[in-house]
């Protein structure tokens, strides 16, 4: 008789709805009804199940409540994972979701083995890729605040006549714009302090990022895969952060599909039909990646700058960045000569980068967690 127990968890902030399967093969499944999502509740329920000596098997689906559940009940010395929503199976025809319907349907799922589990970073992983996101949003209010401010100037027939923006010479045309009335030169004023706050905070948190990374068990990986040309601090933190342990990935067709870089398909019988890329992933990781292709479009070359970030890494991980970039920047003018648009052309360069930053981070051994 198994003596295991799968328990399905539908998690919220406030309550956890609790199903449990039995272990064997058509053994019964019910529902528990919830409790308060507290440590101390979840842990009297984690008691209170494995009485008897069974073990317990916990999932729950990944969300906004993040990875605190996991860490507790694994800590607790029982088995958990947590669920990859969109790749739950769904019977078509079920029109009624209730908390206690998924979560006995995750319990179900659970002991049929038809659950795929994400990977689960520990709290300084978590913490560091936390930051970097908390970067990216800032870039993004920095581009809103930058829209808002040319949209404004815009708006008033103020259009500055150099060829570049946000430029030494844009700022300082920017100090003899005025306007009649008060209010318009307030505004004015306004974005210009809104645009210069969200440059520091850039600033501020890539200074955090630069200050933390010695300090972060992943610092061999992104030094390493810096040897990449188009991948500099920033996207390497990035793609590092968000992908995290590249050894789980048996080959680097996985990381592609994971990014969400490979093409889509709906082919039936004889008929095959691809379209775009699949942009199922990570989003943040593969639009770093596309941005840092695009410096494959001139010749292949190692620059100063790429000079010195090859310069303490081995020679074996130098040979992969040169091979890479030989390879794709040939790659990159070829499938511009056949006229396909730059932005294809740049996002299958995208994809084979993945294929070598794989390559390069195999190579390199991790240093153990803090």
């Amino acid at each position: 008789m198994n003596d295991t127990i799968y328990v399905g968890l539908d998690v919220h902030k406030a309550t956890v709805a609790v199903a449990v399967a039995e272990g064997m093969r058509g053994g019964e499944v019910r529902q528990l009804g919830s409790v308060r999502h507290t440590p101390e509740q979840i842990a009297k329920l984690a008691e209170k199940l494995a009485k008897g000596g069974r073990r317990l098997s916990f999932c729950y689906e990944a969300g906004p409540c993040g990875y605190g559940l996991h860490r507790q009940l694994t800590d607790l010395g029982n088995d958990c994972i947590v669920v990859a929503p969109s790749l739950i199976p769904m019977k078509v025809g079920d029109r009624v979701k209730t908390d206690r319907r998924d979560a006995v349907m995750l319990a179900k799922l659970h002991r049929s083995g038809d659950l795929t589990a994400v990977w689960v970073p520990d709290s300084a992983h978590e913490a560091v890729r936390d930051l970097i996101r908390a970067r990216a949003t800032a870039v993004r209010v920095l581009g809103k605040a930058r829209q808002h401010l040319q949209g404004f100037l815009l708006r008033h027939g103020r259009v500055y006549a150099g060829k570049r923006g946000w430029t030494l010479a844009y700022r300082r045309w920017l100090t003899t714009v005025r306007f009649d009335h008060p209010a318009q030169q307030v505004v004015l004023q306004d974005y210009i302090h809104a645009l210069t706050d969200a440059e520091a905070r850039v600033e501020r948190l890539a200074r955090q990022i630069e200050d933390l990374l010695p300090h972060w068990s992943m610092a061999p990986v992104v030094e390493a895969v810096q040897a990449m040309r188009g991948v500099a601090f920033i996207v390497a933190v990035t793609v590092v952060a968000e992908v995290g342990d590249f050894s789980r990935f048996d080959n680097p067709r996985q990381l592609m599909a994971y990014l969400g870089l490979v093409p889509s398909e709906h082919s039936s019988g004889a008929t095959v039909r691809r379209g775009g890329i699949t942009k199922a992933g990570n989003a943040l990781a593969r639009r770093a990646l596309i941005e840092g292709a695009w410096t494959y479009r001139m010749q292949a070359r190692v620059s100063r700058k790429l000079h010195d970030r090859l310069e303490n890494l081995p020679q074996a991980i130098r040979d992969i960045a040169w091979k890479a970039q030989v390879r794709l920047c040939a790659r990159f003018r070829r499938l511009a000569a056949t006229g396909k648009a730059r932005v294809v052309v740049t996002t299958a360069i995208a994809r084979e980068m993945v294929g070598f930053l794989w390559a390069i981070a195999r190579q390199v051994q991790v240093a153990p967690a803090a």
